[in-house]
């Protein structure tokens, strides 16, 4: 029996005998020819069957083999320009492994029927090239913060911290106490820090908010590093570099960008350094586009568009309005109006993919900030939840800095997808628990 190998090596073995597996993703026959396309991770080859080159008991298994139908061909392959992946599979033997049913997925199906289907749409080469790129781009997240001195750390996912209110949290019942799936793992990747001084995460983080955008998910994939001695422009510029790293490497893979109409030169260009842009900057250039925005709003789709749109590489939004922003914010030296923070917003209006900031690390300016905060928001922090957190400044404090980084917006941004729910394999949202 030849060996079996992948259809991307098969191509490059022209006149040697191989044996091909993987699923029928399409088929027809022609006057004693039976031609299917065959599938698998590394892409699609064209196979021809002829019924007198083939053993009866192949021509009646290739005869009844069906789309999606998972099967096992050999023969010889050559380059055949007339195919629609340029080489073709001239079988010498054919077999099925497991005949599929009639396949629910036809062309021009509804986004809901392809959500319901996920299981199956996963199959599609879009959804397959989609998740190659992500696998990807997941590896060379973590390959940048290796070389870089960081330790990935492992949260837990269940925690009793609310953040301000809990209101946008998972609430659940852990054996009679009150808990909730995490929104962030930072509180504890800052303990961390703490010895290991320079840690990420990642791992699924969870938001309760009933939003419907191309943006938003209820369960997502976050990277959130926390770092020793970092202020605020020092972590712009790891985000800056840590972004154009993983652009630059996905820019290798020319194959799932061609399949996805992804133009690789655009991420190459994605290089250090990013535009920076004051709230206060961002703010008056958005007026200046028709807005009617005042301090202390926060922007929305169209405003990160408007931002955005001319752009080739990502932005900086930093120094934003303290009371837009969360509690554990250092109030910036230089402008009490404003925090030591930044947001990244991806360019062409993709939103932005990464929050971060300094750190409050002073004990008696954290106490200070919350009640500050519970003061102007109404809100009341449940300080023994907050307790052990607390205590990491009374501990030979220093000062850090953080951020969190969606992976499915800089997904969805990368490869160019018009809503978020592609860049994951199983959505979860608002409107969408199945499958």
């Amino acid at each position: 029996m030849a060996p079996v190998v992948s259809v991307a090596k098969a191509a490059k073995k022209p006149a040697s005998p191989v044996t091909l597996s993987g699923w029928i993703h399409r088929k027809r026959e022609s006057g004693g020819i039976i031609f299917i396309v065959l599938r698998d991770v590394t892409g699609l080859m064209q196979v021809a069957i002829k019924k007198d080159s083939v053993s009866e008991a192949s021509w009646k298994m290739a005869s009844e083999a069906t789309v999606e139908s998972s099967v096992e061909v050999q023969g010889r392959v050559s380059e055949d320009k007339r195919s629609p992946t340029g080489f073709e599979l001239h079988a010498s033997s054919f077999k099925h492994i497991n005949v599929s049913e009639p396949f629910p997925i036809t062309e021009y199906q509804s986004v809901e029927l392809l959500l319901d289907k996920r299981h199956l749409w996963l199959r599609s080469q879009r959804m397959i090239n989609i998740m190659r790129a992500r696998s990807h781009i997941f590896r060379y997240a973590r390959e940048f913060l290796d070389r870089n001195g960081f330790y990935e750390v492992t949260p837990p996912a269940i925690t009793k911290v609310g953040g301000e209110t809990g209101a946008d949290m998972f609430e659940l019942d852990f054996f009679g106490s009150r808990a909730y799936l995490t929104e962030s793992s930072q509180l504890y990747a800052e303990a961390m820090a703490f010895s290991l001084e320079r840690v990420y995460s990642l791992a699924p983080s969870y938001r309760a908010e009933n939003s419907r955008t191309t943006k938003h998910l209820s369960e997502y994939w976050h990277l959130e590093p926390e770092m020793l001695y970092f202020d605020n422009k020092k972590s712009m510029a790891l985000q800056e570099k840590l972004v154009s790293h993983i652009a630059n490497h996905l820019a290798r893979h020319e194959d799932i960008l061609a399949a996805l109409s992804v133009n690789k030169d655009d991420l190459l260009k994605i290089k250090p350094p990013f535009k920076r842009l004051s709230y206060e900057d961002a703010l008056s250039l958005l007026n200046q586009k028709g807005f009617s925005l005042k301090w202390g709003d926060d922007f929305g789709v169209e405003h990160e568009r408007a931002l955005t749109e001319s752009e080739d590489k990502p932005v900086f939004i930093h120094s934003w309005p303290s009371e837009i922003k969360p509690f554990y914010m250092p109030i910036n030296p230089k402008d009490e109006r404003t925090v030591l923070c930044a947001d990244l917003q991806a360019p062409k209006g993709h939103g932005e993919i990464i929050g971060g900031s300094e750190r409050i690390w002073k004990y008696e300016d954290l106490i200070a900030r919350m009640a500050d905060v519970e003061k102007a928001k109404g809100v009341k922090f449940n300080m023994k939840n907050y307790e052990w957190w607390i205590d990491l400044r009374k501990y030979g404090s220093v000062p850090h800095s953080g951020f969190g980084m969606g992976m499915e917006r800089i997904i969805k941004w990368l490869l160019g997808l018009d809503h978020i729910r592609d860049a994951i394999p199983f959505p979860r949202m608002s409107n969408r628990l199945e499958p």
